[in-house]
C-alpha cells in the first residue's frame, strides 16, 4: 500500500497539538481523517487523485477539512452505517456511501477493509490493508488513548486493542505520533495499561471510595492538572465496565463493591 502520512495542526489534545491525515494509493486515493486544510495536506492531495474520503470517527479534530477536500477533489463521501446523521453533523456534507464491518474500498496500490473497532468512539473504525492500519484514535506509540465518557465504551476499547494484536499487522498508522512500527507489543502495552488502571479503580472502591471525585483521587497517583477532566471520564468508563462485568455497582454517583 502506498501510504502518505501529513500531520495536520489541529486543536487537538493529542500528541504533538496534530492529527494525521493519510492518503492511501496515489491514482485512486483514499483520504483519511482530513482534519484540517494545510499546504502540506493541500500538496499531498493535489499530487494523487482522491476518489474516496472517510474518517475513523466523528470527533472534530479529524473531520474539520472533510466538506472543502470533498468539495474540491469531487470524491466519493463514506460514513459509518447507522450513523450518516452524526457524520453530516460533525462534518458538513452528507455521505455518498456507508460502509460497514468487512466493506472493502479500492484504491490504486490494493484493497482497504473496514474493521469496526469502536471504544474511543461508537462509530470508531479501522482502515487495514494487508501489511498495515491506519487506526485512528485506537493506538498511539507512546502514552495512551483517552476512552471517556459520555461515548467512550471500555470493553469495546479492549476488545478493539485484541483485534488488532490477533492480526499482527506490520505497520499501524495512529491519528496522533509518530508511526507505531512495533504494534504487537504497542497494542499489549495499551491492554496492560488499561487493566492496571482498572485495578486500581477495582482497590479504590474495595478501600471505601463511593463518589467519582473519590474513586478518582485514589485511583490516580499523579498529578491531573490540565488533564483532570480526560481521568475523570477514563474513571467513569472504567466503573460502567466493572460494573457490567458484576465487580461493583455503580448508578452514576455512587460505587459499591459487589
Amino acid at each position: 500500500m502506498n501510504v502518505t502520512r501529513v500531520p495536520v495542526e489541529t486543536a487537538t489534545r493529542g500528541p504533538g497539538g496534530e492529527t494525521n491525515a493519510y492518503l492511501l494509493g496515489r491514482e485512486e486515493a483514499l483520504l483519511v481523517d482530513p482534519a484540517a486544510r494545510t499546504d502540506d495536506l493541500d500538496t499531498a492531495v493535489a499530487d494523487a487523485t482522491v476518489t474516496d474520503i472517510a474518517v475513523t470517527h466523528h470527533h472534530p479534530d479529524h473531520v474539520g477539512a472533510v466538506a472543502e477536500y470533498a468539495d474540491e477533489t469531487g470524491a466519493t463521501v463514506w460514513a459509518r452505517v447507522g450513523r450518516t446523521d452524526a457524520f453530516t453533523g460533525a462534518t458538513g456534507v452528507s455521505p455518498d456511501r456507508t460502509f460497514r464491518e468487512g466493506t472493502v474500498l479500492d484504491t490504486d496500490t490494493g484493497p482497504v477493509r473496514v474493521l469496526d473497532t469502536a471504544g474511543h468512539a461508537p462509530e470508531h473504525v479501522t482502515f487495514a490493508w494487508d501489511g498495515g492500519a491506519a487506526v485512528g484514535d485506537l493506538v498511539v506509540a507512546a502514552g495512551s488513548v483517552v476512552v471517556g465518557a459520555p461515548d467512550g465504551d471500555m470493553r469495546a476499547y479492549l476488545t478493539a486493542l485484541r483485534r488488532l494484536h490477533a492480526r499482527d499487522y506490520a505497520t499501524l498508522y495512529p491519528g496522533h505520533g509518530p508511526v507505531v512500527e512495533e504494534p504487537r507489543e504497542t497494542l499489549a502495552r495499551l491492554v496492560s495499561h488499561r487493566l492496571d488502571r482498572e485495578d486500581a479503580v477495582r482497590a479504590a472502591v474495595a478501600n471505601g471510595a463511593r463518589t467519582l471525585e473519590e474513586v478518582l483521587d485514589a485511583a490516580y497517583d499523579k498529578d491531573l492538572t490540565g488533564v483532570e477532566d480526560l481521568a475523570r471520564a477514563t474513571v467513569v468508563c472504567h466503573l460502567q465496565k466493572l460494573a457490567v462485568e458484576g465487580d461493583l455497582t455503580w448508578d452514576g454517583e455512587r460505587a459499591v463493591p459487589a
